[in-house]
């Protein structure tokens, strides 16, 4: 991820935390919460010459690589604890 993607991950994500809130993802409608970051979005679109909808795929898509790379990251904390177990059964499971 570069730079200026990662700036803009974590400005609207700010954004989001912002106009969100205490929300529950899984019962607020996808649609619902992506027109509440609409407003930062098309700041965004402004600032660097691009559509909205253009930042909308952008913002998905380095979401989507910031969420594998914790998700690996996770996986590889489990495995170092699982490596240093030394009874019968791994500590965590697979």
């Amino acid at each position: 991820m570069t730079d200026e993607n990662r700036k803009i991950l974590e400005r609207i994500n700010q954004y989001a935390e912002n106009v969100l809130g205490q929300i529950d993802p899984q019962k607020v409608p996808v649609s619902a919460q992506l027109e509440k970051l609409k407003p930062v979005m098309e700041e965004i679109a402004k600032e660097k010459g691009m559509s909205l909808e253009e930042v909308f795929i952008l913002y998905m898509d380095i979401a989507s690589e910031a969420s594998c790379a914790s998700n690996e990251k996770l996986k590889e904390s489990l495995q170092d604890l699982n490596d240093g177990f030394d009874g019968g059964s791994p500590l965590l499971f697979r």
